[in-house]
């Protein structure tokens, strides 16, 4: 059985290798949006705790890698009454609610300050839901300076 098309002649022989490349060419693609897929970017605006000074500001900046269930984040901040003694992503908890922390940001605290951790899958579906707040805390306000929920960037 062939068939002529704007001057081609497909037999079954021919035509299965260019459904095969075909077939091949869209799944080479679809790995590569699955692969951006299995990349979130996260962040969170640190602004002062209630009580704390108006003079704390921060930003995070995170990514969370599906294929490795790692989060890794990149944290800056200003202002601060004095140099950090803690740092902790906590939830679950929604905004405006306090939570214990779940994923400590170890010392040293340095500007920026730059980590990661294997998360669990209870904490990845936390983390992606909403359901986290980075929090750092100084000696003159050991329950946090600043905080910002983090949430996923589209």
């Amino acid at each position: 059985m062939k068939q002529s098309n704007a001057g081609f002649t497909l037999g079954r022989r021919t035509l299965l290798p260019v459904v095969a490349a075909a077939a091949f060419a869209v799944a080479g693609l679809s790995g590569i949006v699955a692969a951006k897929a299995d990349t979130v970017t996260l962040t969170a605006k640190l602004i002062p705790e209630q009580g704390a000074p108006p003079t704390g500001l921060g930003a995070v900046v995170a990514t969370y890698d599906a294929a490795t269930l790692t989060l890794s984040w990149h944290i800056t901040y200003s202002g601060l009454t004095g140099p950090l003694v803690a740092a902790h992503f906590h939830g679950p908890a929604t905004p405006g609610m306090d939570a214990p922390p779940v994923i400590p940001i170890p010392p040293p605290y340095l500007n920026p300050l730059d980590g990661s951790a294997k998360l669990t899958l209870d904490q990845v579906s936390q983390l992606l839901g909403g359901l986290y707040y980075v929090n750092l805390h100084t000696a003159a306000y050991p329950n946090g300076e600043i905080r910002g929920q983090v949430n996923v960037q589209p």
